[in-house]
């Protein structure tokens, strides 16, 4: 896994499983778009997945708290999850406006009959996993 190590709580993998069969496939994407933006994120050794709030959760020394979930009272949409008090958000406004559908200041949305577009969520993604590397750098040195 070129490097990266991967911490799972097995709490987390409980958690997948109890989703409903038909959201399980869009939620275990998104983990792997994580798990495949960490290994891709130069000098990050460890990520970590758990459960925070009940959701799973996903750790990195310097990053910020990436969460995915997936709620019964919006059954055709699923979420990622970024720190409201971060920028990372509001940046994702910005650089990908027309590309996500955004919760505020801390999600990105999408509905499950809606493909990702992948390379731009990576971006997201790895920025968040570097946050407090970029947090400084206009646009979180990400680029559109």
């Amino acid at each position: 896994m070129s490097g990266l190590q991967l911490i799972i709580d097995p709490k987390a993998t409980v958690k997948y499983e109890k989703y409903p069969t038909s959201i399980q496939p869009k939620l275990l994407k998104l983990r792997e778009l994580i798990i495949q933006s960490a290994i891709e994120t130069e000098g990050l050794q460890e990520l970590e997945e758990t459960l925070k709030w009940g959701e799973p959760s996903y750790l990195a020394k310097r990053g910020s708290t990436i969460r995915i979930d997936w709620k019964s009272k919006n059954p055709d949409q699923y979420a990622i999850y970024f720190k409201c008090t971060s920028k990372l958000v509001e940046t994702f406004k910005i650089v990908f406006k027309n590309q996500f559908k955004f919760e505020s200041n801390r999600a990105i949305l999408f509905q499950v009959n809606e493909s990702i577009p992948e390379q731009e969520l990576k971006t997201c993604i790895k920025a968040a996993l570097n946050y407090h590397n970029v947090k400084h750098l206009s646009l979180l040195n990400m680029k559109s």
